[in-house]
């Protein structure tokens, strides 16, 4: 028996397959027949969904959910009232566009869950066959710093004090302040620590530790499910003995080439990003661990002279700012083993 249908294809009008909220999504649907096609019609279906799946499929109650952003149908040939259309041999083209909503999540692909965006076509012969396809697009909703609370570009501060041990054993203070010189950054930039420790105490401090880390969480019915955590930059500086001092004065913990993640809008999925500051004890004192949330985006703070391109003058760029030609889509540490 020949083979009627020799191409069944998706066609982006956009070939980077790369889509912001608001846009309109256009493209065809291309067929190549051989022989006359008698058609029931050709259903197009676009779908925006966030899936979590983080158990096993025993496990699956209480730890799967899933909700949709887009759920969109229309037929590109035949009617419901009508009879099969016969298509001639040869290529057949069916465009289509629609306007994607405002606030869609970005796509996100995670170990426990995702956030997808793709269309499907599927053709109906009158003998009952079906021939199906279906196309991944990507969509980034990106986050302007600028359009952000200003605060996110003022300095802030972390403090804490700590008592060490008993009064008789190791006992005294820990009196530590952190600062970052802002809350919001974008791939490219370094997020400046400065910090003051001062060891009161009788107990030597091992080391401290300046951490820039994502956490995402995964939740199915309301309750988180799953919890990944990664340290994308660290700085270790030595021990602080009894009675001694150390100070940070701006030092950088670069911010990685990251997916532009902005997972407002989904209700399954929430990433954190956060600078953790760790004194750990020599002894088998409990570390002290401050936390300094931060907002990571995609558009940068722009300059004071009202730079509104995206190109900084070097004049007010920080010496290590070199911002990455190209981000990934995805997460490329996603097949790299969990930290506990």
């Amino acid at each position: 028996m020949p083979r009627k249908l020799l191409k069944f294809l998706i066609i982006f009008d956009n070939t980077s397959l790369l889509y912001f909220p608001g846009q309109f999504l256009s493209g065809r649907v291309l067929l190549e027949l051989q022989d006359d096609t008698p058609a029931l019609g050709l259903h197009f279906h676009v779908v925006g969904e966030g899936v979590v799946r983080a158990g096993s499929a025993r496990q699956e109650r209480g730890t799967y959910d899933k909700e949709n952003y887009i759920d969109f149908r229309m037929r590109l040939l035949g009617d419901v009232d009508q009879g099969p259309t016969v298509l001639s041999p040869g290529i057949h083209s069916f465009p289509f566009k629609l306007g994607l909503p405002m606030g869609l999540p970005s796509t996100f692909l995670g170990r426990y869950g995702w956030i997808q965006y793709y269309c499907k076509a599927a053709l109906r012969e009158t003998n009952g066959l079906i021939h199906k396809n279906h196309q991944v697009f990507i969509v980034m909703n990106p986050i302007d710093l600028n359009m952000e609370k200003p605060i996110l570009s003022q300095p802030f501060t972390c403090e804490v004090e700590h008592k060490m041990g008993v009064a008789c054993v190791g006992g005294g203070l820990v009196k530590c302040r952190v600062a970052l010189d802002r809350g919001g950054y974008v791939p490219g930039e370094s997020v400046l620590v400065t910090a003051f420790i001062s060891n009161h105490s009788n107990v030597t401090i091992k080391r401290t530790k300046a951490s820039l880390t994502e956490t995402v969480e995964y939740l199915a019915r309301g309750k988180v499910v799953q919890t990944e955590k990664r340290a994308l930059a660290v700085l270790v500086r030595g021990k602080i003995r009894p009675g001694g001092k150390d100070e940070w004065q701006n030092d950088s913990l670069y911010v990685p080439p990251l997916p532009p993640t902005n997972l407002h809008g989904c209700h399954l999925i929430r990433i954190a990003y956060d600078v953790f500051f760790v004194i750990e004890p020599k002894s088998l004192e409990k570390e002290i661990k401050l936390q300094l949330p931060i907002l990571l985006g995609t558009y940068p703070f722009r300059s004071p002279a009202n730079d509104i391109s995206n190109t900084w003058p070097d004049s007010v760029l920080k010496p290590d700012t070199h911002y990455p030609s190209s981000l990934p889509i995805f997460r490329p540490w996603l097949n790299d083993k969990p930290e506990n």
